[in-house]
């Protein structure tokens, strides 16, 4: 039976995407070093809990499994989780769009999703919430293209409900624990069913109050720690969308932009045009097409509203991925009726563009190839490292190796009650470097975000304990941060610093200061 499965060409097909999409995110996986909120996460793994002031808890499961398999922490092991996870979420999509399409478009939307650079990144590469978010999110659409059409389907049948409806709640609370994202899956498939009178046999059914209490019970954790916490998450969650100025439309048309940018345009500006024909279909026909407004349901509340809530408040690229990870299928069947060689041209020429450019940016963030000065910079470079995001992105392994170097750096880690940093997310990247080598507490002094850290420990903690304080140089040259704490220690002096090299160049310092009794705690936002 395995056998006969491999031999089918169309399985082949889809073996073959799932696997070169699964070894190109492990190269990027395995160089890039972590963004600010993957090392964030890591300290997530370090302080297990049934959910986080942020975010549920499934980040924290996925981002700790490639460090249960190696006993490694890296830039890769931490995203070994999103690696593995992500094929079965393509795997998913696939399967829906051809129940509810066809093979042919269902290849095409599962090329289509496997290329995508903010798919391949934000799902299927970093260590994010995003990454279980999408899993369920395709299971869901997989058992929902089953239950609502199943094989055979007739609108003029009538529908009857099945445990697959029990099912769904469960995968969307399941959804829910990976990011707050979950609800607007949930919304989606409500406005479907109140919108297609065909499937308002749901509401009746036994089925949907049993789906409603498998929605309770696999989001309960995140219920319980919010009831024991003050609700802090959802009340954080709730600010961010709050109004904080004047609309603005221009900025509306702004974050459509750039969601097409991160899409990539080819992709992007084609994935607007046909959920905006299909929304405008779909709402003339009074949802007629339900196939059409099953996939729309399910995709479009997402972009659109994210969308309108960045004409008033910044919003992150990621926010409105979800949904057009969903409408991926609709896209599918609209290039499907392209002629082969435009079809070919288009998908082809959009991934050797997508791969040259994540290569390049890859090679300039590892080892420089843009940099001015640097070894292995091409034609000379063109951006010197203190005009340079990318130098952010601290290389943890390199700060390991050089810190375990420094006998008088390492003996005071050693000795060290606890480390400390000035930005949650700087926190991360030095726990990755330095929690390896010595399992001293870390936690962040911010008087504006502390995020987690506010949790994981409390103000009167460390008092009267020696600490360590790390930062890196451009906070400490430009800001003096070390400055801000000195009335908090009896005594608080320089040990050191660490050089942090790319390309045979210094790109940055990281300061270490020793901190001797933490004579008051220090102030805390929330």
């Amino acid at each position: 039976m395995r056998l006969k499965w491999w031999t089918d060409r169309t399985n082949q097909q889809v073996g073959a995407i799932l696997l070169a999409g699964l070894l190109f995110r492990s190269f990027i996986a395995f160089w890039l070093p972590p963004g600010f909120d993957e090392a964030y996460y890591y300290i997530y793994t370090l302080n297990p809990a049934l959910s986080y002031f942020d975010h549920p808890p499934l980040v924290a499961l996925v981002t700790a499994i490639g460090i249960w398999l190696t006993g490694d922490v890296s830039q890769f092991t931490i995203r070994v989780g999103s690696l593995l996870l992500f094929p079965l979420t393509l795997y998913f999509l696939y399967r829906a769009t051809v129940h509810l399409f066809s093979v042919r478009v269902g290849l095409l939307t599962l090329a289509i999703a496997s290329v995508i650079p903010i798919f391949q990144l934000g799902f299927g590469t970093f260590t994010l919430p995003d990454s279980p978010l999408m899993l369920f999110w395709a299971l869901a659409l997989w058992i929902g293209a089953i239950e609502f059409f199943p094989r055979g389907f007739s609108p003029d049948r009538a529908y009857v409900p099945s445990y697959r409806i029990a099912l769904l709640g469960l995968v969307v609370g399941l959804a829910c624990l990976g990011k707050y994202h979950g609800f607007l899956l949930g919304f989606g498939l409500l406005g479907f069913c109140i919108t297609s009178r065909r499937y308002w046999a749901v509401f009746r059914s036994p089925w949907t109050l049993l789906s409603f209490l498998l929605f309770l019970i696999a989001f309960s954790p995140v219920l319980y720690w919010n009831s024991q916490h003050e609700w802090i998450s959802f009340v954080f969650q709730s600010n961010r969308s709050v109004p904080n100025r004047t609309y603005s439309l221009s900025d509306v048309f702004n974050v459509a932009l750039m969601a097409s940018l991160y899409l990539f345009p080819t992709f992007g500006l084609l994935l607007w045009f046909v959920s905006i024909q299909e929304i405008i279909s779909a709402v003339r026909s009074r949802f007629s097409n339900s196939i059409h407004s099953f996939v729309l349901w399910n995709s479009a509340p997402v972009f659109l509203i994210f969308t309108l809530i960045g004409g008033y408040q910044q919003i992150l690229p990621g926010w409105t991925m979800p949904g057009f990870f969903a409408v991926t299928p609709l896209l599918g069947l609209y290039v499907s009726r392209w002629r082969s060689k435009t079809l070919k041209r288009w998908l082809i020429g959009s991934t050797i563009a997508i791969v040259t450019l994540l290569l390049i940016v890859l090679s300039h963030i590892t080892l420089g190839t843009l940099q001015k000065p640097g070894q292995f910079a091409l034609f000379g470079g063109v951006v010197a490292p203190q005009d340079d995001a990318s130098i952010q992105l601290i290389d943890v392994q390199q700060l390991r190796r050089e810190f375990s170097r420094s006998p008088k750096l390492l003996a005071a880690l050693k000795n060290a009650d606890f480390m400390f940093s000035n930005r949650f997310h700087l926190a991360g990247h030095i726990a990755m470097a330095l929690t390896p080598i010595n399992s001293t507490p870390i936690t962040c002094f911010d008087r504006r975000d502390l995020r987690g850290f506010a949790f994981w420990s409390t103000a009167t903690q460390w008092v009267g304990k020696n600490a360590l304080y790390i930062t890196t140089d451009v906070f400490q040259t430009q800001e003096d941060s070390a400055a801000e704490f000195v009335p908090y220690f009896e005594k608080f002096t320089k040990l050191g610093e660490v050089e942090l090299r790319r390309g045979g160049v210094v790109i940055d310092r990281i300061h270490v200061f020793q901190g001797t009794k933490l004579l008051k705690p220090f102030p805390r936002p929330y």
